[in-house]
C-alpha cells in the first residue's frame, strides 16, 4: 500500500514515515507550503526579524525553506520519494482569510482546526493527486488514533493526555478519516523522540511548533487602530484602548486598568468598538451554543447526552449534558460553572477516549 505522509521537517512526522516504512508500507514524503508570493505575504514578510523571537516554529512562516530542506533530507535518509506541493493559495484564500475575518467580527479563530479539515487534509492530499502522485492513504504525525467500529471510522484521542491533538481533527469527515493513517496515536512524544534518536534523525530534539503566528497577530490584521472604551458589565467607562481586535476573551494581562481585583475580558463589541472587562465570577459561563456540527462517532445526535466537552485544546474535557437544536447545532450545558468560553472557538464532544464530534462556539450562556 502507498501512503503519502506529510511531513513539516519536525520529529513527529519524520517519525511517522519512518514507522510506516518499517511496517511495509510504501511510503512518500511531501511539504506542504502555505507561505506565498502574494501581496499579503510580501508584507507580513517584511516584518520579519530573524534576530529576535518572532515566526520560527510556527505554522505560518516565511523561512518554511528551512524546514522544506530539512524535510527532505530525512526523507533521502529514509530513502523515500519526497515532493514539494504548494497549497499557499488556498491557505490565504480559506485559512488567513478566515482568521482575519474572525478577528475583526470580535470572535477568537481556531486556524488549525480550519486548516485541518481543509487545507491538510483536503487541499493538499488532492493537488498531490493532481501532480501525479499516487497514493492509497495519507498520513500525518498527528498524536491521535482512528478506529473502525460499528461501521464508522472513529477519531480518538491519543494515549499521551499532554500530547492529544484530537480536538484539532474533530472536524474531519468520515472519507478523510477512513483515508488517514496516524501512526503516533499509540505513543508519547518521549518515545517518539527516543525513536529519532536512535535511527540517527537531526530533528530528534526539534522544539515543537508553537503556535500558528508567533509574531503580533495585527501583523496579519492590518488594521489601523481606533480608539474605543473599556467598559464594565454596567456600561462604565474604565479607559480606553487601540481597537478591540487586539484582545480576547478571558484576557487578563494587558488590560491596564487599576482595580481591586484583577479584571478579564469578557465581551468583545465590534460595532460599538468596546471591550467588557469584568471580575473572574462575573465572567464565567454555564454553558454555550455550537453551530456547524460534525458528528464522528455517531450519525446524529436525536436526544440529551451526558459526555465531556473540550473548549480548549489545552484542557481535559468537561462534563456537560448536549442537546440537539435545529440547524445543525448544539447546545451545551456544563455541570459547573467555566472560565470565559471564547466565540469562535471549537467545542468538541467526547466519549471517555472518543470524539463523539464538535463544533464552533457560535454563543455563551
Amino acid at each position: 500500500m502507498k501512503v503519502l505522509v506529510g511531513m513539516s521537517g519536525g520529529v513527529d512526522s519524520s517519525v511517522a514515515a519512518l514507522l510506516l516504512k518499517e511496517q511495509g508500507y510504501d511510503v512518500i514524503g511531501a511539504t506542504m507550503l502555505t507561505w506565498g508570493n502574494s501581496e499579503f505575504f510580501n508584507t507580513l514578510k517584511s516584518k520579519f526579524n530573524p534576530q529576535k523571537k518572532g515566526l520560527h516554529g510556527a505554522c505560518l512562516c516565511p523561512d518554511e525553506e528551512k524546514d522544506t530542506s530539512q524535510a527532505k533530507a530525512i526523507a533521502d535518509k529514509l530513502g523515500i520519494d519526497f515532493r514539494v506541493i504548494d497549497c499557499s493559495k488556498d491557505y490565504e484564500e480559506i485559512v488567513i482569510n478566515y482568521f482575519k475575518k474572525e478577528y475583526m467580527e470580535g470572535r477568537t479563530p481556531n486556524p488549525c482546526v480550519m486548516c485541518n479539515r481543509n487545507i491538510k487534509f483536503g487541499v493538499f492530499p488532492q493537488l498531490a493527486r493532481k501532480a501525479g502522485i499516487e497514493f492509497d492513504k495519507f498520513a500525518t504525525g498527528h498524536y491521535a488514533r482512528i478506529e473502525y467500529e460499528n461501521g464508522r471510522y472513529v477519531l480518538k484521542r491519543g494515549i499521551s493526555p499532554k500530547k492529544d491533538q484530537s480536538y484539532f481533527l474533530y472536524g474531519l469527515s468520515q472519507e478523510q478519516l477512513a483515508n488517514t493513517l496516524t501512526p503516533l496515536g499509540n505513543y508519547t512524544k518521549e518515545q517518539i523522540r527516543e525513536i529519532a534518536r536512535s535511527f540517527g534523525l537531526e530533528v530528534a530534539d526539534k522544539p515543537d511548533s508553537q503556535d500558528f503566528y508567533e509574531g503580533d497577530y495585527n501583523d496579519i490584521l492590518n488594521a489601523k487602530p481606533k480608539k474605543g472604551n473599556f467598559v464594565d458589565i454596567n456600561g462604565k467607562v474604565l479607559g480606553t484602548h487601540e481597537g478591540f481586535w487586539n484582545y480576547t476573551i478571558g484576557q487578563r494581562k494587558g488590560i491596564g486598568i487599576a482595580a481591586s481585583e484583577p479584571l478579564y475580558v469578557k465581551e468583545l463589541r465590534k460595532d460599538t468598538n468596546e471591550v467588557v472587562v469584568a471580575f473572574k465570577t462575573d465572567t464565567l459561563n454555564e454553558g454555550l451554543i455550537a453551530k456547524d456540527v460534525v458528528f464522528n462517532a455517531i450519525d446524529e445526535l436525536k436526544e440529551p447526552l451526558s459526555c465531556g466537552v473540550k473548549i480548549r485544546s489545552s484542557q481535559e474535557p468537561k462534563e456537560a449534558i448536549i442537546k440537539p437544536l435545529e440547524g445543525n447545532k448544539v447546545e451545551v450545558r456544563f455541570t459547573d460553572l467555566q472560565n470565559p468560553i471564547a466565540i469562535g472557538q471549537s467545542a468538541v464532544f467526547y466519549s471517555n477516549d472518543t470524539v463523539i464530534g464538535g463544533g464552533i462556539i457560535e454563543s455563551v450562556m
